[in-house]
């Protein structure tokens, strides 16, 4: 089983890449990619907010520490604004769907990892003492 950090960390490098493909695609024109605006705010500035603060979860550690722990969920929150649910009913969703499911699988994880109790050391030891 992989470590939690291995896993956040993994989760998080997938946020970044289809991200970042998705935001190449809007600048290279190619279809189908995010709409140049949205309502409150540039695509590209939310794709660059949500990539850094992936990119810090990894630097800080995404699992291991209370900002990375933090950061972790930022970065899958604002993923879930480009890949969450509310895709299901877009009319390019036939498009898109690889990068859809994608993107929610990697925020599962890191929800996933984030808010389950980290085990530390005596943690574990006092689970094997318990179970003997």
């Amino acid at each position: 089983m992989p470590h939690p950090n291995q896993t956040s960390t993994a989760a998080l490098a997938v946020l970044i890449i289809l991200q970042a493909v998705m935001l190449g695609a809007l600048y290279a024109g190619i279809s189908p990619h995010p709409p140049a605006a949205t309502p409150l705010f540039g695509i590209a500035p939310l794709l660059g907010a949500s990539m850094a603060a992936a990119m810090a979860a990894i630097v800080v550690g995404s699992s291991s520490t209370r900002p990375g722990r933090i950061l972790g969920l930022l970065a899958a929150l604002l993923a879930l604004i480009s890949f969450g649910p509310q895709k299901y009913f877009d009319a390019q969703f036939g498009l898109i769907w690889p990068a859809v499911i994608s993107g929610q699988l990697a925020c599962l994880t890191l929800l996933w990892t984030t808010l389950r109790p980290v085990r530390t050391a005596d943690t574990a030891a006092k689970l094997t003492e318990e179970q003997a």
